[in-house]
């Protein structure tokens, strides 16, 4: 009866893999960076818009150009 027991617990623990939860978590991980930096892009873009915007009317009142 102990033999059968040994027997189904090594069974058992040969069908645990782990090997493919590393990737799931990579996966996850990658995704979740993907998403905040879609989402602070709005911000970002918006704010780099407006330098833009300002240097451009910096130099333009300093060239006089209009």
């Amino acid at each position: 009866m102990q033999k059968a027991i040994l027997r189904l617990s090594v069974l058992a623990q040969g069908l645990k893999q782990e090997h493919g939860q590393d990737l799931i978590e990579y996966a996850l991980v990658v995704a979740l960076i993907a998403f905040a930096a879609t989402a602070g892009m709005g911000a970002v873009a918006s704010q780099i818009n407006q330098a833009f915007i300002n240097i451009g009317t910096t130099l333009s009142s300093y060239t006089g150009a209009s």
